[in-house]
């Protein structure tokens, strides 16, 4: 059984918005830190936002902060991420993943990562 199942990505024109979802089947979900992280090609996985266990505390990369939004439903075991105002840039695949906050911040979760989801921002 996958840990994690990303969806909701596609192809959106530049300026366009998509919301990814991450459910987790963990059973720890709601007591770890989530991050959604993307890798486009030949580039490393990067964090792209992380938030806390119970949402208290979040964390965005500069490439991202005021036009993305992380949430959680720790009832649903679930993660998501609010893309808004998206640029040819923020061509990925997006993954999600939870961990220690230090480890999800590190970009080094301990668990094995999901298959993602494929956002392409293009005309």
């Amino acid at each position: 059984q996958a840990q994690f199942v990303e969806s909701g990505g596609g192809l959106v024109q530049p300026g366009g918005s998509l919301r990814l979802s991450c459910e987790s089947s963990k059973t720890i979900f709601g007591f770890k830190a989530v991050g959604w992280y993307r890798q486009a090609p030949g580039k490393q996985r990067e964090l792209v936002a992380a938030m806390s266990n119970y949402g208290s505390s979040t964390n965005y990369s500069d490439s991202v902060k005021g036009r993305f939004t992380i949430s959680r439903d720790n009832a649903k075991r679930t993660a998501y991420l609010q893309m808004a105002d998206l640029k040819p840039e923020d061509t990925a695949v997006y993954y999600c993943n939870i961990g220690l906050w230090a480890e999800v911040l590190s970009g080094h979760p301990p668990d094995s990562w999901g298959q993602g989801t494929q956002v392409t921002v293009s005309t």
